[in-house]
């Protein structure tokens, strides 16, 4: 892939799952593209993988629990802010989650592979159980501060265990005709 394809993938994965979420809730424009920030952080970081792709792959660790940290955070903000824009409990949990998988989604869509979220890795499961503690928070009365982090550890939880544990959802088996 060459340096805009990097930078293009890097935007999608950074802003897609906000941006959708938003344009779900009615939030317009989108936080995503309201401002160049969030512009300058993908170009940045698909700058920072573009030069440096031999050391991140090295790093595997580091950067999956970076993603797992990233996807804790992006599902319980995402749900807090549909939240904050009356949806309700349930439709809050599962925008929350598609804000922490949607760029991602994407991502895997532009490059040709079958997105994360659609194999048995415990990846958007996660998200909805961080999203899910964030619904549930609300609907006790507890204070966001209280409520993040224990989504977002919940939800990094999962995803780690997941990936050292090898733990899996069961998968559909399919059996080939005339078999």
């Amino acid at each position: 892939m060459d340096l805009f394809g990097v930078l293009v993938l890097a935007f999608v994965t950074a802003v897609v799952g906000g941006i959708t979420r938003d344009m779900l809730i009615g939030a317009i424009p989108p936080d995503s593209i309201a401002s160049w920030h969030n512009l300058a952080l993908a170009v940045v970081a698909g700058l920072l993988v573009f030069r440096f792709h031999r050391l991140l792959d090295r790093l595997q660790h580091p950067v999956l629990f970076f993603d797992a940290a990233g996807l804790g955070v992006f599902a319980v903000a995402g749900t807090q802010k549909a939240l904050e824009y009356g949806i309700n409990l349930p439709m809050a949990a599962i925008l929350g989650m598609v804000s922490g998988i949607g760029g991602g989604m994407v991502r895997d869509v532009l490059t040709a592979q079958v997105p994360t979220v659609l194999r048995s890795d415990i990846y958007a499961v996660a998200a909805l159980a961080g999203a899910l503690v964030v619904v549930a928070g609300s609907q006790a009365g507890l204070p966001p501060a209280v409520v993040a982090p224990a989504g977002i550890v919940l939800c990094v939880f999962l995803r780690l265990m997941a990936l050292y544990r090898g733990w899996k959802l069961p998968g559909a088996r399919f059996e080939k005709a005339g078999q």
